[in-house]
This record gives structure tokens, sequence and C-alpha cells, in this order.
């Protein structure tokens, strides 16, 4: 995600300088560099649900990265090419992200049912 960020970076550099071109940087820069934020705030989680919280957000950052970085491939602003790798990177990225909340959900519901019922007998 590192490496996304930093692309995301030198692509808004290149980015012509409009409104248009200065919105889209900005946004750019902001999730992708959130979506590797909250990756690691997700390693370092303090319960299951923490993580999984963390990783969703990961994965909603890391969809929004994909969606500017499509529309710059595709837009009027294209930059000096390069961002459609970038948005078919983001895409996987996004698909591990998504990977990775599922399974924690998945384990953390076998563990809630593997727990014995508490009642008020």
């Amino acid at each position: 995600m590192l490496d996304l960020a930093i692309a995301c970076l030198t692509l808004a550099k290149q980015l012509e300088v409009t409104p248009s071109g200065k919105h889209i940087a900005r946004q750019l820069i902001r999730c992708s560099s959130s979506a590797g934020a909250n990756d690691e705030e997700a390693r370092s989680a303090e319960s299951v649900a923490d993580f999984i919280h963390k990783i969703g957000i990961a994965a909603k950052e890391m969809r929004e990265t994909a969606w500017w970085l499509r529309l710059v491939d595709r837009g009027p602003l294209a930059a000096k090419g390069g961002s459609g790798r970038w948005a078919d990177e983001a895409s996987q990225l996004l698909a591990i992200l998504i990977s990775s909340a599922r399974t924690a959900s998945s384990r953390a519901g076998q563990r809630a049912s593997a727990q014995p019922a508490i009642t008020t007998d």
C-alpha cells in the first residue's frame, strides 16, 4: 500500500493545475494515504472487532482510491500514463482487504459460537 500511496503522490503532481485537477489531486492523496494508514492501525487493533472496523475503513478508502485512479486514467486530466496500472493495483489491494475482513469476521463468529451460552436458570 505504501508504493500505491507514493505513486498517487507522484501522479497528483502531474495533474493539470486547474480547479478540477487540484480537487482530484487532493482527493487522491487523501484516500490513498488513508487506506494505508488504516491498514497499519488494523495491525495493532485492540480486538477482533477493532481490526474488522479498521480494515473496513481501509477498504472503503482503497475503493475510493481505485475510483479516482480510474477517473484520472479515463478523463481529460489524464497524466502521462501509468494511472491504469495503479488502478488495477488498488483493486487488487481492495480484494485483499475485503478478504481479510471476511476471514476475521468468520473466525470471530466461530469463536463466539464455541463459547458456552450464558443462561439465567
